[in-house]
């Protein structure tokens, strides 16, 4: 259901149930968060691509799955929502940039797992939406990142209408990068990948991340506070001083 490849420093993790449509069940989101722990912590690896086989990118959680779902007892549901939940937690916290690279339709929990990576290239023929409410159901997990990456009220527009919107309206709201053609995805995404690799220190990306999501939940007190010492962390490590000797020696610093 998900593999995963390598090139150079960057891994590939590929939803890879195409005769589904990509569609998330239990057995697929347990792969993904055992090929992220993966990823996440192999050394060689610098920057992560998720990615589909495939002409849809994900159509969200598997309706034939969610019927099963029903039979559950409360109890059963609650650990089935919170291994997914888990699964955002993990990309959106994890030490290592996760790019989602989008062809055709992103939906519902589809749409989730692109709306937690860091970055959001996607084809121009690509469709966004959470259309959970149109069957009944509701966007629960998703909701706390979408609201903080575009705010409560284009989030009501999304979130409470089920709507399918474009790659380039995704773009206007917030919700993706960049949008390219259909043939040049991989060639842009992993290109945006080699230049985060030659030119940013990996422990460097991995502080600024922490500090991305956790900024918004302090008071200016604490903020300022907290990044006084993640400022003062960030000095005294090895790849600080290695970029401040080389930009003081006019050379080129080799990540």
């Amino acid at each position: 259901m998900v593999t995963i490849n390598y090139k150079s420093s960057i891994c590939f993790i590929t939803l890879n149930r195409v005769d589904k449509k990509n569609a998330l069940n239990d057995e697929m989101v347990d792969e993904l968060k055992q090929q992220f722990q993966q990823a996440f912590t192999d050394e060689k690896v610098k920057i992560i691509v998720l990615e589909a086989n495939g002409d849809v990118f994900s159509a969200g959680a598997d309706l034939a799955y969610l019927k099963k779902l029903q039979e559950n007892t409360l109890a059963e549901n609650v650990a089935d929502s919170s291994s997914l939940a888990a699964l955002y937690q993990m990309i959106y916290e994890g030490p290592k940039l996760v790019i989602a690279a989008v062809q055709g339709h992103a939906i519902a929990g589809g749409c989730g797992l692109a709306t937690v990576c860091d970055f959001c290239y996607a084809s121009s023929d690509a469709k966004f939406g959470y259309t959970e409410v149109k069957i009944g159901f509701i966007p629960a997990i998703v909701s706390f990142y979408l609201i903080r990456k575009i705010g409560e009220t284009r989030a009501k527009e999304l979130l409470l209408t089920g709507v399918l919107i474009s790659a380039e309206e995704a773009q206007n709201l917030g919700m993706i990068n960049k949008v390219v053609a259909p043939t040049k995805l991989k060639f842009e995404v992993e290109q945006f990948a080699n230049q985060i690799i030659a030119n940013c220190s990996s422990e460097a990306l991995n502080r600024t991340k922490e500090l991305i999501r956790t900024m918004p939940s302090l008071d200016t007190n604490t903020a300022m506070e907290y990044a006084a010492q993640m400022n003062a962390k960030a000095r005294a490590t090895e790849d600080c001083k290695k970029g401040i000797n080389a930009f003081l020696n006019k050379e080129k610093i080799q990540w």
